[in-house]
């Protein structure tokens, strides 16, 4: 199985890089974006002796727990068969 995480800031907290990108591909001439939020993406190949429930909460509580800053962060955890 593979595990994959998408960690992203909350709404409301700023997002500076995110409206660097969003100046720079104005710079560059795109039009129509009206706002570019970053984020984090982790791909995570787990054991095979794993069950499906069982390997969700073992990647959500390592989302919460050391891929994401829970103050600041939300996460989304997708499990897909390999």
């Amino acid at each position: 199985m593979k595990a994959k995480v998408f960690v992203t800031l909350k709404e409301g907290v700023l997002d500076p890089q995110g409206k660097a990108i969003q100046h720079s591909v104005e710079l560059l001439g795109w039009r129509g974006v009206a706002d570019v939020r970053q984020g984090k993406y982790f791909e995570i190949v787990l054991d095979q002796s794993l069950g499906v429930e069982e390997a969700r909460a073992l990647v959500e509580r390592l989302a919460s727990e050391v891929l994401s800053n829970p103050v600041i962060e939300d996460y989304r955890v997708e499990i897909e068969a390999v």
